[in-house]
């Protein structure tokens, strides 16, 4: 579950690799007018460090929390159940060689215990699904978020071309081009985090 955790982060760190320019909207306009997209007489570009964003950008932390807790509360309810599968199936194996059962009730018991167990695998791919739709929420929003900052930074701005840097995904990039604590900046004052709610219902009620 923490690797799921961890991709749904690395996921959201890359939906900023296809970033480019935010006068696309403007230049698909003239496209869909039949003009040519006019060329910048000068290419003004700009980069912002990811991992950065990932770290320090408050919505990244909200979210993060929130899997997190998620991602144990579904763990502690499969591992619970689990348990106390297993527990029967041992205390069924033990009943059966003290001959302690009718045939017919070890056959009911057998029964039992196989849909407990299909019940349970239904259960972990439900919760799993669950998840993962959590997972592509917080992937798209945050998307969606800094998308929706860098348009409107970028009508004064004016970048040409502003990169995502990861790693080493850039072979070079002069410091004098990064934006990214400015961005953050912007972020953080624009993000109005949803207010606390409730502490969630158990994931499977018995």
């Amino acid at each position: 579950m923490k690797k799921n955790i961890l991709s749904a982060a690395l996921v959201a760190a890359m939906t900023l690799a296809a970033m480019t320019s935010c006068n696309k909207a403007q230049n698909s306009d003239d496209q869909s007018n039949g003009k040519a997209p006019a060329v910048p007489a000068e290419l003004k570009i700009a980069y912002v460090e990811v991992d950065s964003i990932m770290t320090q950008y408050q919505f990244c932390k909200d979210y993060t929390q929130i899997l997190t807790k998620k991602g144990q509360n579904i763990e502690a309810t499969i591992q619970k159940k689990a348990q106390a599968l297993q527990a029967a199936a041992n205390n069924f194996q033990a009943k059966i060689q003290q001959n302690a059962y009718t045939r017919e009730q070890a056959e009911s018991i057998q029964a039992s215990l196989q849909k407990q167990n299909m019940d349970l695998q239904n259960l972990q791919q439900r919760l799993g699904s669950e998840f993962q739709n959590e997972q592509a929420k917080y992937n798209e929003a945050l998307h969606d978020s800094i998308q929706n900052y860098l348009a409107r930074y970028n009508k004064d701005k004016k970048y040409s071309i502003i990169f995502s840097k990861s790693g080493d995904n850039l072979l070079y990039a002069d410091k004098a081009y990064d934006i990214t604590e400015e961005i953050i900046a912007g972020l953080n004052k624009a993000y109005k985090p949803a207010p606390a709610k409730k502490e969630e219902k158990k994931e499977e009620k018995k």
